[in-house]
């Protein structure tokens, strides 16, 4: 199994919580199978939250691209219509 940084791991546990993302997303962007994520995701999460997300994911057509109805973006890693950044409004400070 492949070492992830903590941020990483962060990041895929993350992903697999979202129902939108696929599991071909996670592995475009990490290099890791379903089977994988489904282990860290076991290995990371206490027993009941491991088993409750299991118990969402298992067979939704949102998280296996093969089942997800035409014309959906696969490729993509946020919503459509979620709003575009296009710089930091933030004030820095100088």
């Amino acid at each position: 199994m492949k070492e992830f940084t903590d941020r990483q791991l962060d990041r895929i546990i993350e992903m697999a919580w979202e129902d939108r993302t696929t599991f071909d997303a996670i592995q475009f962007q990490f290099g890791i199978s379903e089977r994988e994520v489904i282990d860290i995701m076991r290995r990371e999460m206490k027993p009941s939250s491991f088993r409750m997300w299991r118990a969402r994911v298992q067979g939704r057509s949102t998280k296996h691209a093969a089942k997800r109805n035409y014309g959906i973006d696969d490729t993509r890693f946020k919503c459509s219509r979620q709003k575009q950044i296009t710089h930091n409004k933030i004030s820095k400070r100088r």
